[in-house]
């Protein structure tokens, strides 16, 4: 059974960062496909970003160029270093697994994704 902790949100002024991290259970980094999500008050959940057990990368039209996601193999985390972060971008913050190595082309749906954490606040001021 895979598990995920989020840590790391917080409150923070717009223009600001703030980086997340998800404790996964061992060798879920190097075994599956990896996201991160949101969902911002009385809107549906949708995709941030994910990684691919090679590391290769991809973002959300909205966030990129400001998000980077990352993973520690060795440390079983995942991150999210989220920079000019913006009042859009205040959210319950997720991560989550797949149950396949490879990144979904459509990555951002969240039926590929077997496994969530409880999620982490991210509130960011004008």
């Amino acid at each position: 059974q895979v598990q995920l902790a989020e840590s790391g949100g917080g409150s923070v002024q717009a223009g600001g960062s703030l980086r997340l991290s998800c404790l996964a259970s061992r060798g879920t980094s190097r075994s599956y496909c990896m996201g991160w999500f949101r969902q911002a008050p009385g809107k549906e959940r949708e995709g941030v970003a994910s990684i691919d057990t090679l590391g290769r990368p991809r973002y959300a039209d909205s966030v990129k160029d400001r998000f980077t996601i990352s993973k520690d193999n060795a440390k079983n985390t995942l991150y999210l270093q989220m920079s000019s972060l913006k009042p859009e971008d205040t959210a319950m913050y997720y991560c989550a697994a797949d149950v396949i190595g490879s990144c979904r082309p459509t990555w951002s749906a969240l039926y590929w994704y077997n496994y969530w954490g409880q999620g982490t606040q991210v509130i960011v001021s004008s």
